[in-house]
């Protein structure tokens, strides 16, 4: 599957194999974290809570953000739950999450 948005292409793979998909636009892009509420998306992976956390001291160093949630996935091989993935969109301005290994 192929993103385009302003001349762009992404290339997306999935990496659960062949699942008939179409072209999905990118999300656009906020001009700054500032005052913005910020999703930390940490997958349970050995390392991605140390790595996130480390994300979060530098974006807090640099940007006045508003608010900085965390939310945990069930398990790092399985997708997120739609509620979770809901309440995320509902609550947040932006995601941030990371493999970690």
């Amino acid at each position: 599957m192929t993103s385009t948005t302003n001349s762009q292409s992404v290339p997306v793979y999935d990496p659960r194999g062949n699942i008939p998909s179409g072209d999905q636009d990118l999300a656009p892009r906020l001009a700054s974290l500032d005052k913005q509420r910020v999703a930390i998306l940490d997958n349970t992976k050995w390392n991605a809570g140390k790595l996130l956390r480390k994300i979060v001291d530098r974006l807090e160093s640099s940007h006045a953000l508003a608010e900085v949630n965390f939310y945990n996935k069930e398990s790092f091989s399985k997708m997120a739950l739609p509620e979770l993935v809901e309440k995320i969109a509902a609550q947040n301005d932006a995601v941030i999450t990371a493999i970690g290994d």
